[in-house]
């Protein structure tokens, strides 16, 4: 009978504010060895807050934070020491080559030169980035740049990585060549807090989900656990003229309207009838396009966000 792990970062009633802004409220996650947790939500939600009160660059107001056994709230430089960040925003690094960039965080971190050069080479590698590793940082694209400041960040091992919108500006191919790097980064042991707004991405890379909204925690659970109550439903998207309103089927319930086009969730015992519904609606030149699939965590997540925003629609 396997044991689970004791967690790496323990994040327990975090609550920032600033002025009258509530930035996290409340908020308690856990990440354990091996595990891939994403903190999902939209621009704004307090996520990147959370984070740098992680690292050490912000103090909470109250709640704690435990990394690796080490109250990161009194003692953040000792904390800081065992994890890696990979921040929203990359640093420039002027003059020098991802290769030597990367050595060069190693070597301050306390590596010996030859493993740093043996992890880097690895690393790009299976990202793909051979043909970049002398060319001058401040000479490449935004997305080679990004998947540079993660070989950076990951530099050398440590017990905690924390991924701060981490696929940013990367191209398709590449991101999934990265989010294969992040799962082989917690399958050797690391615990890794994955900050992201990408909502099909996440369902497919982690293993656990903390939802967050205007600071607040909305949801937790595995991508399966969210959409569990969904599982009788199907997705239906509607696309007709830009400019138009596609109409919806009566039962449809509607998650997103914009220029030509409607998302909304219907009954699966339904389908059938919703089928011939599209097909008239096409015929009829109401609608240009149609396409019925699962639900997704994408549709859970706008149903949460939506939910949690409601309250404080209703008093403004």
């Amino acid at each position: 009978m396997s044991m689970r792990k004791a967690p790496m970062l323990t994040v327990h009633g975090v609550t920032k504010r600033f002025k009258k802004v509530v930035a996290n409220d409340g908020v308690s996650l856990d990440v354990a060895p091996g595990q891939v947790v994403g903190l999902l939500g939209h621009n704004g939600a307090g996520k990147t807050t959370l984070v740098n009160q992680v690292v050490g660059i912000a103090k909470p107001d109250a709640g704690s934070i435990t990394v690796d056994g080490i109250d990161a709230v009194a003692h953040p430089q000792q904390a800081r020491r065992r994890c890696a960040i990979q921040a929203q925003a990359n640093v420039p690094i002027i003059g020098l080559t991802p290769a030597l960039a990367v050595e060069l965080v190693g070597r301050i971190r306390g590596a010996r030169r030859d493993e740093v050069r043996a992890r880097a080479a690895e690393r790009f590698a299976r990202l793909g980035l051979e043909e970049w590793l002398e060319r001058p940082t401040d000479k490449l694209s935004g997305g080679v740049q990004r998947l540079v400041a993660y070989a950076i960040a990951t530099a050398v091992p440590v017990p905690l990585v924390v991924l701060d919108e981490p696929t940013n500006d990367v191209d398709p191919v590449r991101r999934r060549l990265l989010w294969q790097e992040i799962r082989r980064e917690a399958d050797d042991g690391a615990a890794v807090l994955l900050v992201t707004h990408n909502v099909n991405e996440a369902e497919r890379a982690v293993d656990h989900l903390v939802v967050l909204d205007q600071g607040v925690v909305v949801a937790r659970g595995t991508p399966s656990q969210l959409t569990a109550h969904l599982r009788d439903r199907l997705r239906l998207e509607l696309r007709s003229a830009p400019g138009a309103t596609p109409p919806a089927p009566r039962g449809a319930v509607v998650t997103e309207v914009r220029d030509g086009a409607l998302s909304a969730t219907v009954a699966a015992a339904d389908a059938e009838d919703v089928i011939a519904w599209t097909r008239s609606a096409q015929r009829a030149g109401d609608i240009e396009t149609f396409a019925v699939q699962p639900v997704s965590l994408e549709d859970a997540y706008v149903q949460l966000t939506t939910t949690a925003r409601e309250p404080e629609g209703a008093e403004a």
